[in-house]
């Protein structure tokens, strides 16, 4: 049986990707470690892999916003093709400054195959601080995520300036009553 292929980003500001290839390897995938610039200029293939990582760090610095000028870029040079991999049933996860990128994207929530519209946001956190602790998050069992399949509880450090999710209140509870948010 082949493993499945797994592509971290690397990037201007992006961190954690070897950690996380080393994950994704201890799963047994078959994880590669990729610049943003060799997907953009098709020396890598997008096509090739089954799962997507957008990791951790403060893409571009975060000017103009944490994940904002990675989801532009992305957006405008590989726009097309990343709806198609999500389309195809591919994985995609957003860690950290990942996340963010996914929702300046426009990839989350994703509600009925819409892949390029916001309807969500985050923005500063309320205490105008930087936020650095652990937290303890329930797994909702019924929740679509494969990442969290068979798991309870998770602890997760977290560590974001602009971490407070946003979104108009149908959408909050859309997102509750799919199994998406806790």
């Amino acid at each position: 049986m082949n493993s499945v292929k797994a592509l971290v980003l690397t990037g201007y500001g992006l961190n954690c990707d070897h950690e996380t290839a080393h994950a994704l390897k201890l799963a047994g995938a078959e994880a590669d470690r990729v610049h943003i610039n060799s997907l953009i200029d098709g020396s890598v293939r997008l096509e090739d892999y089954r799962i997507m990582v957008f990791g951790g760090g403060f893409s571009w610095g975060d000017d103009h916003g944490a994940g904002v000028i990675q989801a532009v870029r992305m957006k405008t040079n590989l726009g097309d093709r990343i709806i198609a991999f999500v389309e195809g049933g591919n994985l995609v996860l957003g860690i950290c400054n990942g996340f963010q990128a996914l929702v300046n994207l426009g990839l989350l929530p994703g509600f009925d195959g819409d892949y390029r519209s916001r309807s969500v946001a985050l923005t500063y956190n309320d205490c105008g601080n930087f936020r650095d602790q652990w937290v303890s998050l329930t797994v909702d069992a019924d929740s679509p995520c494969v990442f969290t399949r068979g798991l309870d509880r998770l602890d997760l450090p977290v560590r974001h300036g602009e971490g407070k999710f946003f979104a108009a209140a149908d959408t909050i509870k859309r997102l509750a009553d799919s199994g998406q948010a806790t």
